[in-house]
């Protein structure tokens, strides 16, 4: 497990639920989307973003996203999903997923997210902040694209 992840500094843990489960008998497509929020949100805790937001209204928002499935995934199981940041940009960071079965012990799926910062007083787009940007790095390491 930690050989699938361990280029992710930020890993989610999850246990899957019965009720995820589709009338095919796995877990339904959707469930890997709110898995991948799941540690997008784990990530921006460890970066500081609500708390910035808290102080000055600018946040993350969600641009778009996208999976590619590998394997299906049933109840019972625990999940692991590493998340990184592998570029910034002016207002946006793009983040990779990796979702790892630990009963089965190989990625079920990987994914990207492409996040925008946003000032939601005005509801507009706006530069990262510095702060997001020292925080990321801090992260990752000196060596992120952008």
């Amino acid at each position: 497990m930690e050989a699938l992840l361990k280029d992710f500094p930020v890993v989610a843990e999850i246990e899957t639920a019965w009720g995820e489960m589709d009338a095919m008998r796995h877990l339904n497509n959707v469930v890997y989307f709110r898995y991948f929020e799941t540690a997008r949100v784990r990530y921006a805790e460890r970066a500081g973003m609500w708390d910035h937001m808290e102080k000055t209204g600018i946040g993350p928002i969600l641009h778009s996203t996208r999976c590619r499935y590998k394997i299906p995934l049933t109840y019972p199981d625990r999940v692991y999903v590493g998340t990184r940041v592998v570029k910034m940009e002016k207002d946006r960071v793009v983040m990779d997923y990796t979702l790892v079965s630990g009963r089965l012990r190989k990625v079920a799926a990987t994914g990207e997210a492409v996040i925008v910062s946003i000032d939601y007083r005005s509801g507009r787009k706006v530069p990262l902040p510095e702060e997001w940007r020292r925080r990321i790095l801090e992260i990752e390491g000196p060596a992120l694209p952008g």
